[in-house]
């Protein structure tokens, strides 16, 4: 039997799936990292609990399945947008890395749009400045950390750097690459009159591929760590949003989904290339290869759920606990027996 590993990077914890070759999974398992909010409207975490996080979930996973690493075909890779992982020229991590959530770059996103012009940017990328984006993310560490910014050689998303460390190879797939605000998303290449606009190296930044494309093979120390095969054929994957809409059959126009994780996503597919001209909508590149995909996104949606439980919910973890049941549905099954438009009025269950 052949069996294919999916491995998603959240914000929260990564998670590992083996199917088998029709589809039927066969096994899960996740493990947990932390994030790091040194100051308010921060959010960093450090790439290698990222990595060690995913060498132990695999192995943790082949364990308990049962399925050796040598019966694994094929690994794709999805993960957390945007997020900045800068590396010196010997592949060191210069820096924790800035998160999809981090809000610090509001001024270096006005220096943006005021350098290329908010209608420009538009035109080339597809897309306005966020904070959330990736090239902010390059020109603040240049803004307040510039030693940083001088030893840094490579510019790597969350799930590419696992990728790297499972490959040793640099790459980066369009889905994803459309949110670091560099790509010229209609032509699916990285944007040099951004770059140059902006005063970023384009050699920092990695080979570009469709999602379905091989982009390394698993190498030998990665293979003695997780316990895969070495040679093993690893996909360029995507970003979470764009590789859930096809996994949940978002793949042609006149569908959509909507996803709630940490974020909250609607997401449409695109056959041609349609940026909305006021850039209220995201237009990036999907995973299918050849096509777009539009969404719009709140940033906190089930990452409130983990902060509530995390700073009020100590009683309901123990119960749940208790009860051998996930904490989440526990407290969901208490927010159901609530009054519906219950804000703002007394409640025992408020």
């Amino acid at each position: 039997m052949t069996y294919f590993l999916g491995i998603d990077l959240g914000t929260s914890a990564v998670k590992c799936i083996l199917v088998d070759q029709y589809g039927s999974v066969k096994g899960d398992h996740s493990v947990e990292y932390p994030l790091l909010q040194p100051r308010p409207g921060w959010a960093e975490q450090h790439p290698e609990d990222w990595w060690s996080g995913t060498a132990s979930c695999i192995r943790s996973l082949l364990e308990q399945s049962g399925i050796s690493g040598d019966q694994v075909a094929g690994i794709g890779l999805s993960g957390q947008m945007h997020g900045s992982v800068f590396l010196d020229a010997e592949l060191n991590v210069v820096r924790p890395a800035l998160l999809w959530c981090d809000q610090r770059t509001a001024a270096e996103c006005e220096w943006i749009e005021r350098t290329i012009g908010a209608e420009e940017l538009g035109r080339l990328t597809g897309n306005k400045a966020l904070t959330g984006f990736t090239a902010p993310k390059a020109v603040w560490l240049r803004n307040h950390e510039p030693e940083n910014y001088k030893r840094t050689a490579h510019l790597l998303l969350p799930k590419d750097y696992v990728r790297l460390r499972l490959t040793g190879a640099f790459g980066m797939d369009l889905a994803d690459a459309s949110g670091t605000l560099l790509l010229d998303v209609a032509n699916r290449r990285w944007s040099a009159e951004v770059l140059e606009k902006l005063a970023l190296p384009q050699e920092w930044l990695p080979p570009l591929f469709e999602s379905n494309e091989v982009a390394g093979q698993v190498q030998p120390d990665a293979a003695e760590l997780t316990g895969l095969k070495a040679g093993t054929p690893v996909v360029a994957g995507g970003g979470d949003q764009a590789c859930g809409a096809v996994g949940v059959g978002v793949v042609r126009e006149g569908i959509a989904s909507v996803a709630l994780g940490t974020s909250g996503v609607v997401f449409v597919h695109d056959d041609t290339y349609q940026a909305d001209p006021e850039c209220r909508l995201h237009s990036f590149c999907h995973g299918v290869p050849g096509k777009w995909h539009r969404m719009g996104v709140m940033l906190a949606a089930g990452g409130s759920f983990q902060w509530w439980r995390n700073h009020f919910a100590y009683e309901e973890l123990q119960q749940a606990q208790a009860e051998g049941r996930d904490v989440y549905e526990y407290l969901t099954a208490l927010a159901e027996q609530a009054p519906l438009g219950s804000e703002g009025r007394s409640s025992s269950l408020i």
